[in-house]
């Protein structure tokens, strides 16, 4: 049998998503739980695979592993895993085809950045961020690694205003390395006057001297994955316990913002 998890993650608590030696890591935490259960015996004999991944800082409310079981199916449900696990939550569980792959069979992925409000021009964020959608030649909008098509294409990138801060949304059918964040800042900079969007349709067409830079992490989060035939059923129990979780760190962030506003005010 094999399965699909959907995860959510607090990306500053990890090392990126990626297993690395020494370090935490979302897919390294992933494997320690379920071999712990005796779900699977290792990454490699699991046929172990992840849709995305994200950098260290960038968090996510909807990415995807699959794997296959060695043996406990009846173990493979959120509120069991959620209690083996720290920072990262099982939202949904979904049995899926063994060819199943969650990077390729994904439709498209959706990211959001969320951006204090500096003062933007809004009217500028909105035609920088046009600009970027279809298919385009994205080397000064990404950190290229070797023999990596620069090409791509997205569906659409969204500014939408909130009291205080703005989401670029940013849909797309593959990402190349830092592409969203970099994406992100030319529009932070298009909206503070500090870059044009002639100099934006000039990088996408080849002319650049330098590229621009990414964007922090902590302000990125994998938003949605788009699987058209595969249903993750909800474990209300799992749910519960991320909510909890999730209270947790958004009360203690709302103390802090709420503290330093007030420092703001009184300088």
């Amino acid at each position: 049998m094999r399965f699909a998890l959907r995860i959510a993650y607090d990306g500053t608590a990890f090392y990126g998503f990626q297993r690395q030696p020494d370090v935490r890591t979302v897919e390294g935490e992933l494997i320690r739980a379920l071999s712990k259960l005796g779900i699977i015996r290792d990454a490699e004999s699991s046929n172990f695979k992840g849709a995305s991944r994200t950098d260290r800082g960038v968090s996510a409310v909807f990415n995807v592993v699959a794997f296959d079981v060695a043996a406990r199916p009846d173990l493979v449900r959120a509120e069991v895993l959620n209690h083996h696990l720290r920072d990262l939550w099982v939202l949904g569980v979904a049995e899926v085809p063994e060819d199943f792959h969650p990077r390729f069979q994904a439709r498209s992925k959706t990211y959001r950045y969320y951006l204090v409000d500096e003062g933007f021009n809004e009217n500028d964020m909105r035609e920088c961020a046009a600009l970027f959608v279809g298919e385009h030649d994205f080397s000064a909008f990404s950190r290229l690694e070797p023999g990596r098509d620069p090409i791509r294409e997205l569906l659409r990138v969204d500014v939408i205003g909130r009291q205080g801060y703005y989401i670029i949304e940013i849909e797309g059918k593959s990402f190349l390395w830092e592409m969203a964040r970099r994406i992100v800042n030319a529009v932070r900079l298009c909206g503070l006057g500090l870059m044009e969007s002639r100099e934006v349709e000039m990088m996408l067409g080849g002319e650049y001297n330098k590229k621009v830079p990414p964007a922090p992490p902590e302000g990125l989060i994998l938003w949605h994955m788009e699987y058209p035939d595969v249903e993750f059923q909800v474990d209300e129990r799992g749910i519960k316990k991320a909510k909890r979780d999730l209270f947790e760190r958004y009360s203690r962030a709302l103390t802090r913002a709420a503290l330093f506003g007030d420092v703001l005010l009184e300088l």
